[in-house]
Formats: C-alpha cells, structure tokens, sequence
C-alpha cells in the first residue's frame, strides 16, 4: 500500500514538472516537442487549442485503443498520469519566467521534460500517447523504452517544421535529446553495471585475477562448442563501467585470444551492490 501510494506521488511530480517544461520553456519560445503533447503544441500555434484539454482528449483515445498492451497496475498508472498530465497542462498555462535565451530555455526544458517522464516510466507508468507505442515496442521488439520514445518523438517534431522553422526544430532535436539522456539516467540510475561473459582457454587464471586485483566475485557457468563439441567454462562477471578498463587489461594478459561479451545492467542487487529491498 505504502508503495502504491509513492508511486502515485512519483507519478504526480513528474507530471507537474513535465507541464511546467512545456508552459515555462516550450511553447513561450515556439519549440516544438514529442508525442501528444507535440501534436497539441502544434495545435496551439495553430487554432490557440489549450493543450491541457486536447492533451487529455488524444490521450484517452490513445489509451482506449492500446490498453490491451499494459498490465492492469501499468494501465491504472498511465490513467491517473494522463489525467494529473492535463490538469497541471491547464493550471499552469499562464506560469512563465523572463528569459530570452532560447537555448538556455530548450536545455532546460529538456532536463524537466526527461526528469518527469523519468519518474513516470521508472515506477510503472506511462503518459500514454507515444509511450504506450515505446512499452509496446519494447516489449515486443526488446527497443530501449527511452530511444522508442525518441524515435517517436523526433517523428512528431519534425512534422512541426512548417509551423516552427528549421532553426527552432534544430533546437527542439536538442532539446528531445537532453529530454532522453535525462529520462535515462533517472530510469537507470546514477551508477550503471555491465555484465561481462568470457569464454578463454585460461578462464581460472582469469577468474583468480579478478579476485585477487578487482576483488570481484566470478560465476563459472558451464557449456559446450557446437562445432567443437568441446566442454567450456565460461566466466560471468558483474562489475561498474570504470572497471571495466581494469578488466579487459586483466584478460589481454592472461588470454588475447579470449572471447568477451559486455552488457548493460540495469539493476544490481546482492553482495557488493544494493540490499534488495523487502
């Protein structure tokens, strides 16, 4: 219960602060932006539509068409950020701060935008719109949620070109990027691993290095070549991104013929990472 509750106060501040990135630096700066809420920029430069209503009413839509692709707890989030969305769209429509610097303006907008979508994604929900097409795509092509959405984004803003401009929609790219990189480091956070698999004809002195120089633990998992058909031990390793210098310097030593693989880790929990949580 006590999370549900957090949640939906995650889910509420960024939607705020979503809305204030497009009251505060978008739209009194003629920018344009991703998604729904892109279309109803676009339909506020042309027929002066307030965005908080349009929003809500492309969004309910949206939702009633791509429910079927979010769970139940994803669905009932996404519903309450749509509404939350709309209603800080429309309070705030007349906020604004005195600032002509229009790359300043974009960059934060950018930051704002990429925090409150973050905080949105990173406990379950969505905004819907092109967010729903992100979960979808992620979950049936494995797409990167954040990338998805800049790639819906970008097709968005780009259709905004004959109202804003080519110098401003240059602006809003950057500013749709920095909206992406921030909404990455929220959703991953401030410290992200990478797993490391090694196949090598010398994985135990591999592993003792590891040990001994990284003070890592190594998992030996056991497998076999299909042409070959010869047995392997192959070593999983869990480390930060700056070890991984050390790391690969460890096995050029031991094996230049070694064969690695490197992935990106998310989350990380257990014996020198984070408690996990009850």
């Amino acid at each position: 219960m006590y999370k549900k509750g957090r949640d939906i106060v995650f889910i509420m501040l960024g939607t705020f602060l979503f809305a204030l990135a497009v009251n505060l630096f978008v739209i009194p700066n003629d920018l344009g932006e991703g998604g729904v809420t892109g279309i109803t920029i676009i339909l506020f430069y042309l027929f002066q539509w307030g965005p908080g209503l349009v929003s809500f009413i492309i969004n309910a839509f949206l939702l009633l068409i791509g429910y079927k692709f979010l769970d139940k707890q994803t669905c009932i989030y996404t519903i309450i950020a749509v509404i939350f969305n709309s209603l800080f769209l429309h309070l705030t429509e007349n906020w604004h701060i005195e600032s002509n610097e229009i790359v300043i303006n974009a960059i934060f907008g950018g930051v704002l935008a990429g925090i409150g979508i973050g905080m949105i994604l990173k406990v379950g929900g969505t905004t819907a719109g092109t967010t729903i097409l992100a979960r979808i795509t992620n979950k049936y092509l494995d797409w990167n949620v954040s990338f998805s959405l800049l790639f819906f984004d970008l097709i968005v803003a780009f259709s905004a070109y004959f109202i804003i401009g080519a110098e401003k929609l240059m602006i809003t790219i950057v500013m749709l990027y920095i909206a992406t990189k921030v909404m990455e480091f929220i959703i991953e956070g401030l410290n992200p691993k990478k797993a490391v698999t090694i196949i090598s004809s010398q994985q135990s002195k591999i592993a003792e290095k590891v040990n001994d120089v990284m003070d890592r633990g190594v998992t030996v998992m056991y497998g076999k070549g299909f042409y070959s058909k010869d047995a392997k031990e192959i070593l999983y390793i869990v480390i930060s991104k700056q070890e991984m210098v050390i790391l690969k310097k460890i096995v050029k030593e031991v094996d230049e013929e070694a064969f690695i693989t490197i992935h990106d880790v998310r989350d990380v929990f257990g014996k020198g990472f984070l408690e996990l949580s009850k």
